[in-house]
């Protein structure tokens, strides 16, 4: 089945009358639709190429893997558009009625949170890869070092982090409904290096200041644009924003940001350093069920601001190992299920999953089957417990799996936690087992 013929049996068997809006991701179809049907469920799981179906509230999420994701979504908005059925033209009121219902004050907090740093995953990723090469390259051959081209390498790696206050700022005073070059121009001015000529610090609090300072703006942006007559807006609201926010920053946000900063730092340092191994276990165990249900998003900021103040996040190669205990439990689901179309479904997925992309393993394989959740969950622990005992650290965020090898700081002990989950997850799953769909 083509990818045009699979979004037509879809949107046949979902109903026009039924879907609200269509989006995709990097891996899934995303459906807005009135009503669910497990019995229309059952019918989409059994196509080919469909590894699996996941909801969050009235969102229904068609599990396809990356690349065909995007090919069937962009067939499937056209069959919408074609089909569009006259009951639905007020779906973006009711879609909006149905996300306000199922949506919590910290679920909708969490979103705006990763609509800030989602964007800036590409450079994050573009730069660490590089940094990383670079480093392992210096570390094959430590001449390379003086090379020109080493050295601007070595400076476009390090671009993202240059500037990342500066992109923090613009996409959260725009994610806060504020003006976002002024967002952009207040984390400019927080980190600006004169201000240690005033005995400041620059950029203290990194991101986390950043976010406060552009919610503040935000807010006092909004209020202006009420108060100021509009002959006025376009000269005063901007200029008041700018001060009055710029004030506060200076005196109270900063200090306060500079605070929360490295309390978390702190915290996460000194849990593995004294923790350890024990502290890696838990984190990689629990990892997969807090993405789940969605609150691994208050970790983004987290990862942004321990590479600010350490340059790696000694976090993301711990969580890194739960999508590898997927790919080992997957494994041994496929050497010994007898079900052809479960066996293709994990041969098609374990590419991706042992990339770092494990949605497709998640919910195509390991969780509709139930007992290999949890042995994958118990190879990401093992795996966890590596990194956390030998404090591995990541130049980077956004990637997973093999490629997030090359931006660690040990890649040897990277590759020992590794292939501890692959092995762990392949025996847990072996020994304990899992009911064969027939």
């Amino acid at each position: 089945m083509n990818n045009k013929k699979l979004a037509e049996e879809i949107f046949k068997i979902v109903g026009a009358e039924n879907i609200l809006s269509v989006t995709n991701c990097m891996t899934r179809l995303r459906l807005q639709i009135k009503n669910k049907n497990e019995a229309v469920d059952e019918k989409i799981k059994k196509f080919e190429g469909v590894l699996g179906i996941n909801y969050s509230d009235n969102e229904m999420q068609i599990i396809l893997g990356p690349g065909k994701a995007s090919n069937v979504a962009n067939e499937f908005k056209n069959f919408f558009d074609e089909n569009k059925n006259p009951q639905i033209g007020d779906g973006k009121i009711l879609h909006e009625k149905i996300r306000a219902k199922n949506s919590t004050p910290a679920k909708l907090f969490l979103k705006k949170i990763a609509g800030i740093f989602v964007p800036l995953i590409p450079a994050f990723i573009a730069c660490g890869l590089i940094t990383g090469c670079v480093g392992l390259a210096i570390k094959i051959n430590p001449n390379l070092a003086d090379e020109k081209f080493i050295k601007l390498l070595m400076i476009a790696g390090n671009t993202v982090f240059y500037g990342m206050n500066l992109f923090v700022g613009f996409n959260a005073a725009k994610v806060f409904e504020g003006t976002p070059i002024l967002g952009g121009i207040l984390a400019a001015l927080i980190t600006h290096p004169n201000l240690s000529e005033i005995d400041l610090i620059p950029g203290r609090g990194g991101v986390i200041s950043v976010v406060l300072i552009a919610m503040f703006a935000a807010h006092i942006e909004k209020f202006l644009h009420k108060k100021i007559p509009e002959m006025f807006d376009l000269f005063l609201t901007p200029l008041i924003t700018f001060l009055t926010a710029g004030f506060f920053a200076i005196v109270l946000i900063q200090p306060i940001g500079g605070l929360i900063s490295e309390t978390i730092g702190n915290l996460a340092t000194n849990a593995i350093q004294s923790g350890g191994a024990f502290v890696g276990f838990i984190l990689a165990g629990l990892w997969l069920p807090m993405v789940m249900f969605g609150v691994h998003q208050a970790m983004t900021p987290i990862h942004v601001d321990l590479i600010s103040q350490y340059g790696v996040t000694i976090l993301l190669p711990i969580l890194a190992m739960a999508g590898a205990g997927q790919v080992g439990a997957s494994i041994a689901i496929y050497f010994k299920t007898k079900n052809l179309f479960l066996k293709k479904t994990v041969a098609s997925a374990l590419p991706v999953g042992i990339m770092g992309i494990g949605e497709p393993l998640i919910y195509g394989v390991t969780f509709p089957l139930g007992k290999p959740f949890i042995t994958a969950c118990i190879g990401g622990a093992f795996g966890g417990a590596v990194q956390a005992h030998f404090m591995v650290g990541a130049a980077t965020l956004g990637i997973s799996g093999l490629p997030l090898a090359a931006t660690t700081n040990n890649i040897a002990v990277y590759f020992l936690g590794l292939i501890t989950s692959y092995v762990v997850g392949f025996i847990a799953t072996w020994i304990v087992g899992f009911d064969d769909p027939e």
